[in-house]
């Protein structure tokens, strides 16, 4: 007669409950209202969007989120809406086991300001445009000239470079581009135009005029130019 292997029966009972409990907890979790809704914005970005317009975009018909199940959300169609908003470069939506609707929201990161003559927006890090904001203004050069599919692509480069030089980023305030594609800039505190020739050699470029700044700033000689030339290779001219 063959014995009962009672300890393989209690693993067979232990896993069915296992199972059994799982299943009646995520068909409970699935079928839960959600609670509320939340938004956490991800990065140094400044406010071009607030949380009311995001809470707005998740709630499917703009209806309370206590009324929506959770398995009624369909958080790809949330997500897609959320991104196709102009001020907001990437968001993941998911919900919480709680039952809490969450946005995690990365907003675009505007580096210069265009004035075209009819209308104004910004150039984002990636290079495309973006709206102007109702709610926040960015601290970011003033852009004039004509912007095309020829110099976009240097001008984004040149842009992200004054962006990301901590330096550059606090004094340099305009940039115009000329008819022949040469750029002259503006800086905060000094009179002085920046003559900076074609989008090449940028970063060099820049490193000459920082060198020069840092030299020229100690005597006060800085308020005497009215131009300071950055087209020629290993060195800066300066007019008085």
């Amino acid at each position: 007669m063959r014995l009962i292997n009672w300890t393989n029966i209690r693993l067979l009972l232990m896993f069915s409950l296992v199972v059994f409990l799982f299943s009646f907890t995520s068909k409970r979790n699935e079928t839960r209202k959600l609670t509320k809704s939340e938004v956490f914005f991800v990065g140094d970005n400044a406010p071009f969007v607030n949380r009311e317009t995001v809470n707005k975009l998740l709630i499917e018909n703009n209806r309370e989120a206590k009324s929506i199940g959770k398995d009624k959300l369909n958080l790809n169609k949330l997500e897609k809406a959320l991104n196709a908003q102009e001020m907001i470069e990437k968001a993941e939506v998911f919900v919480s086991v709680d039952g809490v609707l969450k946005a995690r929201v990365k907003q675009k990161t505007p580096v210069a300001r265009v004035f075209n003559g009819e209308a104004s927006f910004y150039i984002d890090y990636k290079g495309n445009t973006m709206p102007l904001s109702t709610n926040f203004t960015a601290r970011v050069p003033l852009v004039s000239g004509e912007i095309s599919k020829m110099n976009s692509d240097n001008l984004a480069e040149l842009f992200r470079i004054i962006h990301d030089d901590e330096f550059l980023k606090k004094n340099i305030i305009g940039v115009q581009i000329m008819p022949n594609g040469s750029l002259k800039m503006l800086n905060r505190n000094f009179n002085y135009q920046i003559d900076f020739g074609g989008t090449v050699r940028m970063k060099a470029k820049f490193n000459n005029y920082k060198a020069f700044f840092q030299k020229a700033v100690l005597d006060s000689s800085l308020y005497k130019y009215k131009i300071i030339d950055l087209r020629f290779s290993q060195q800066v001219v300066c007019t008085k």
